[in-house]
């Protein structure tokens, strides 16, 4: 029998993802995030307008989408309540953050240099995702909290920020062995979150998939139809 609720967030889970990005004075911001899907090599997040990630994210075109595995669960947590913004928007203080400038290390976290943007990259972290910005868009504006134009509530505006994924970086045991480019789901253990708590995969595959059968290289995007494999 189902009944008709009306929830505060609708956070049925996604993976938790931390994107670095670069201060104005060069410096690195990064920050936990799950508002976010992937199709292909195009990713859209959804942010906190107001928040230090979100400024450095539209005025440098780039970041890096690093993504935990149930192992770095730690990290995350550490930064939850953590903004590289100062002062402190009125939402943040009315949750309780506080103001760090070193996330980085207040997480326990290390840098390494990405290829082809200039925010770097979570050492820790086994997968890493370069990427630029393509666009962005007011997003909840049939909310009241989140109502399009000037931002002068307590309540942010929700921006969503579509991202092309310009350089893919994963540990190599995580790979499908004796294939370069593909990554094995049975060893790589995302870190979820689900109305705000933590979670993994249950071990193994529960299901067979039909969309599994069909080759991974099947839906890498090509420029030149033509050049498209046939069955």
């Amino acid at each position: 029998m189902h009944t008709t609720i009306e929830p505060s967030i609708l956070y049925l889970g996604t993976p938790v993802v931390l994107i670095s990005t670069r201060n104005e004075d060069g410096t690195t911001n990064v920050a936990p995030m799950s508002s976010t899907w992937f199709l292909g090599w195009g990713c859209m997040i959804g942010l906190n307008s107001g928040s230090q990630t979100t400024l450095n994210l539209l005025r440098e075109k780039e970041c890096v989408l690093n993504l935990p595995s149930v192992d770095q669960a730690y990290a995350p947590d550490r930064l939850a309540r953590l903004t590289g913004r100062n002062p402190l928007t009125p939402d943040k203080v009315a949750m309780g953050y506080r103001y760090e400038k070193d996330k980085l290390g207040a997480a326990g976290l290390t840098a390494t240099p990405s290829d082809l943007v200039k925010a770097p990259r979570v050492t820790e972290c086994p997968i890493q995702l370069e990427a630029i910005v393509q666009a962005s868009h007011p997003f909840g504006g049939f909310e009241p909290a989140r109502a399009f134009g000037e931002n002068t509530s307590d309540t942010p505006l929700v921006l969503a920020v579509e991202l092309k994924i310009v350089r893919v970086h994963a540990e190599e045991s995580l790979l499908v062995t004796g294939k370069k480019n593909h990554i094995d789901p049975d060893k790589w253990k995302p870190l979820l979150m689900s109305f705000a708590q933590y979670y993994g995969l249950a071990p193994g595959r529960i299901f067979p998939s039909k969309l599994a059968e069909i080759p991974e290289e099947q839906y890498r995007p090509y420029e030149d139809m033509a050049k498209l494999p046939t069955a």
